[in-house]
């Protein structure tokens, strides 16, 4: 299984990922990247959501964190309604 290939843009900026990096990858129709552009290389990474028990570790996290800082419920609902507000 080849590791790299070659593909062209066409005139709309679209890139084909070649059919045997796509298998590889399990990469389907609609899947999503983020698309980093540095010097002479465009480096595209998977968008995926995390898992449940990931996503579990990271509100764990972020709890954490946010204990430490000293944030409190209030100060997130007080953030919250005045980014709604606009101001």
């Amino acid at each position: 299984m080849k590791l790299l290939a070659t593909t062209r843009m066409s005139s709309k900026g679209q890139v084909v990922i070649p059919e045997e990096i796509r298998e590889r990858l399990h990469l389907a129709a609609g899947s999503q990247f983020v698309v980093i552009g540095e010097g002479d290389a465009i480096i595209l990474k998977t968008l995926k959501a995390p898992s449940i028990k990931d996503f579990d570790g990271l509100i764990q996290r972020v709890r954490t964190q946010a204990k430490l800082a000293g944030i409190k419920s209030a100060d997130i609902a007080n953030a919250v309604t005045t980014v709604r507000r606009g101001k």
